[in-house]
């Protein structure tokens, strides 16, 4: 396969140029890994395909790798859990504080027909959004990240050409700032309103108590439901000044710009299938110093625009401030308001019957209620779930719907088949089954977008079609079945073969006969392949039955050829008591079979209810080998046991009683079978993880002698600091102090003697791992004579976005690792 670069990919390489720290300001205290890692890292990203609804079209989209610490460090707000720029009204990050929103490096429309490639001209020095197409497939949106605001651009699928919306500023605070309307020619967008003036100053006797009082009514809540809540009544009127929005409507073609409404707090906003009807979530006063803007008291309004001149408001439900939520549950009253797609305007939500408290025992959790405009006449009830209510998903047939329901205490999903419009009929259970068991689940149903640009799941007359991983002892292999609804019988169209992974992205054909996939291999980028299904084929249970042909749409070619000498492959065995594990072990390029090398363990810890199902597999070795953190030192010569099985089982409400032991266990097995394969030298082993794999990193630090050196990353050391609950416990740390104290790391900085690298970023807001929760544990290590290193990244959430962020932590990682890992029989005496 020819490697050389594409023009395609010279024009991205372009691209990318402009928007890494080359043409930014020199940040002269970060430093940059070896050489052939920096190339590697600065190469451009991959493209990925995009459908059109209609599937005769698709934009291959190549996001920004990285962006530069100029961006990252621009100055924001912490608002009640968002986060805005108060230079151009933009939102600084991704939903949750994870990383900054990458901006679209490079832009292609492709003609599904014939393969045809058209290269989309971005705005010069742009940060563009994720395109959001029409449900007619004729256009295409996107926001744009300027100098002084967030723009409106649209593209036209048939010229492939984009334009600016001119005049207007989004306010993509709470999202969903830009959405289709009904009829595809128009787009409902929230606006920064006209005439905002300048942002309030604090005032000169700002100075002054922060105040919150408790009335001896509980108000435990979750740790993950809290981050960057508002200190003061400054802050409260800056949260109302960014929050607020116009509401309007922007015809495409023409640009003109039509208000609806008054400004307000607006969250969540849905057109209604008939186009004249908008579901609108409201935010009001009064706020709290406790909770993020998820909890504020908030009006569900239907909006009637069929007159924008004059907007009719119906109030569906007036949801209190909502700040004590019990952990892992949900707010009382009306929530998961949503419309149903074949009816012009009928909302759908679910009332808790327990209080919204897992704890509570009642014969049914949630009921499901229904209410259609004029929204004049009572709702019905239309279903009762004896678990969590999960959502439906609906046919594109009024008398078929799934209706979803989860049990958090056995990690138990249900889908049941009914029809809404007769509760009384029982309904139908299709699937009855552990969340956990990857290797039976039956996939998901193919959704397609009706003419309103509402999702509906796709029919065949009375079948379905479905899609899903496809795992199996030997790995990911995507498939696609078609389910008949009477008979609850599937039949396999297709699965990837065990030599690439490859999953289905798009019918092309109303029986499932032709589809698009997207095919790769650990050498081969991910391409999109037309295929269609032959003649009936014997096959072996759980393969497909039909002979396959296709060729390739895309020609995406390698970039960093020195990936193809990486080799990778799925190594499984069992933990000392019968639990089934697996890793992928990746080897260097240049790696000569018999020499041991130095090696890294990278891992997650994950919970299971059931130990048949921990030991399963998940992923694939046939994906496109990517390089990213710690991955990246496979070019320093490492192994890198990547994925390693860290199963915590149990009862979801006690499993972190044996916490600690199974922690170790996990490790031991590890460690063993990948010495075992003659691949890893026993003295020459290294940890790493990443939030909770931080913890499981410092853990086994602490608790065993099995690694030379660990590196943790954004980790959470003392989970004394998150009370209610931390990862899946779900107990507070009164009602289980021991199981807080054993997983806690800090607890044990006098035991942690082994050289541990500890990063975070400065601007963290993941509520469960602040950055004090980095700085107290160096502290205590440090204290207690251990060898330890610091290193915060400014600026950086909880994943570190920069180019400049992680070059420095890959630079971290190699220089620590070598010294204490690849050369650590040199530096024996050292800090003993």
């Amino acid at each position: 396969m020819n490697t050389a670069p594409t023009v395609r990919h010279a024009i991205a390489y372009a691209v990318a140029a402009c928007l890494v720290p080359a043409a930014a300001p020199v940040f002269a205290g970060y430093n940059s890994p070896p050489d052939n890692i920096r190339q590697v890292m600065r190469a451009p990203a991959l493209p990925a395909p995009m459908m059109s609804p209609t599937g005769d079209r698709m934009l291959m989209v190549s996001m920004q790798e990285y962006p530069s610490i100029t961006r990252v460090a621009e100055p924001f707000l912490k608002l009640a859990g968002a986060r805005v720029e108060p230079r151009n009204h933009s939102k600084h990050d991704t939903p949750g504080g994870y990383g900054i929103n990458p901006c679209v490096a490079n832009l292609d429309l492709v003609n599904v027909a014939d393969g045809k490639q058209q290269h989309i001209g971005l705005p010069a020095g742009a940060c563009p959004g994720t395109p959001i197409w029409s449900a007619d497939g004729k256009r295409f949106v996107f926001s744009n990240v300027a100098k002084e605001s967030v723009e409106l651009w649209v593209g036209e699928a048939g010229s492939a050409k984009v334009r600016k919306i001119a005049g207007l500023k989004l306010n993509p605070m709470f999202n969903e700032e830009v959405q289709w309307m009904p009829d595809q020619q128009h787009l409902l967008v929230k606006l920064v309103p006209a005439g905002i003036g300048n942002a309030p100053t604090a005032p000169a006797s700002e100075l002054s108590p922060n105040i919150q009082e408790s009335t001896g009514k509980a108000g435990q809540s979750s740790t993950y439901e809290t981050r960057d809540t508002l200190k003061s009544p400054h802050d409260e009127a800056l949260f109302d000044y960014y929050a607020a929005s116009q509401l309007a409507l922007v015809n495409a073609s023409s640009g003109k710009v039509t208000l609806i409404g008054k400004p307000a707090n607006y969250d969540s906003l849905e057109p209604a299938p008939d186009g004249k009807h908008i579901l609108v979530d409201r935010i009001h006063q009064p706020y709290s110093y406790v909770v993020a803007y998820n909890r504020f008291p908030v009006d569900i309004e239907v909006w009637d625009v069929s007159n924008p001149a004059k907007v009719a408001i119906k109030t569906i439900a007036s949801v209190p401030l909502t700040d004590s939520v019990p952990v892992r549950g949900v707010r009382k009253g009306p929530r998961s308001h949503v419309w149903r797609p074949l009816q012009p305007a009928t909302l759908v939500w679910a009332e808790a019957l327990d209080e919204g408290n897992w704890k509570v025992n009642v014969p049914a959790r949630d009921k499901v209620m229904m209410q259609s405009a004029p929204f004049t006449a009572a709702p019905v009830e239309i279903a009762r779930t004896t678990q969590r209510f999960a959502g439906i998903s609906w046919t594109e047939r009024a008398d078929t719907a799934m209706l979803y329901e989860y049990d958090a205490n056995r990690n138990w999903m249900r889908t049941a088949i009914f029809n809404a419009d007769k509760p009384e009929q029982a309904h139908r259970v299709w699937v009855d089954m552990s969340t956990e068991d990857r290797y039976n689940n039956p996939g998901s149903p193919v959704m397609r977008r009706l003419p309103n640009g509402e999702a509906v799941i796709r029919m065949d007359g009375n079948r379905i079609f479905l899609t899903g991983s496809g795992s199996s002892p030997d790995g990911d292999r995507p498939f696609l079945d078609r389910l008949d609804l009477e008979t609850l019988t599937s039949e396999r169209l297709f699965r990837s073969g065990k030599d690439a992974y490859e999953r289905v992205i798009s019918l092309q054909s109303g029986d499932g006969s032709r589809f698009l996939t997207l095919r790769q291999t650990p050498v081969d980028p991910p391409n999109v392949w037309a295929r269609s299904l032959g003649t009936t084929q014997s096959a072996d249970k759980g393969e497909a039955k039909f002979a396959l042909a296709g060729q390739s749409l895309t020609h995406v070619e390698e970039v960093t050829p020195v990936i193809r000498q990486i080799k990778k492959q799925l190594v499984k065995y069992k933990r000392e008591d019968g639990v089934d594990l697996s890793f992928t072990l990746y080897t260097p390029p240049g790696y000569k079979e018999g020499t041991r090398l130095p090696a890294i363990l990278n891992a997650y810890p994950l919970d299971y209810a059931d130990a048949s199902k921990a030991g399963q597999v998940s992923g694939s070795q046939q994906t496109y080998t990517r390089l990213r953190q710690y991955k990246l030192l496979l070019l320093s010569g490492y192994a890198i046991i990547d994925s390693a099985s860290f199963p915590i089982v149990g009862d979801p409400r006690t499993a972190y009683d044996t916490y600690l032991p199974q922690l170790i266990a996990n490790a031991k097995a590890a460690v063993n079978e990948a010495v075992k394969m003659g691949v890893v030298d026993p003295e020459r082993i290294g940890v790493t993880g990443h939030s909770h794999g931080a913890l499981m990193t410092a853990n086994l630090l602490a608790h065993t002698n099995l690694f030379k050196a660990g590196v943790a990353t954004s980790g959470s050391y003392n989970k004394t600091l998150t009370p209610f609950g931390f990862q899946n416990e779900r107990r507070s740390v009164w009602e289980a102090p021991e199981v807080y104290k054993q997983a806690s790391t800090f607890f044990f900085a006098d035991k942690l003697k082994t050289p541990i690298l500890i990063m975070h970023g400065e601007d963290d807001a993941n509520p469960g791992t602040t950055p004090l929760q980095a700085t107290k544990l160096y502290e205590a290590i440090r204290g207690n004579g251990g060898i330890t290193r610091l290193v915060m990244l400014p600026h950086e959430p909880h994943w570190y976005t920069a180019l400049e962020s992680n070059e420095q932590e890959v630079y971290e990682m190699v220089n620590w690792f070598d010294k204490y890992v690849k050369n650590a029989s040199a530096n024996v005496s050292e800090g003993k």
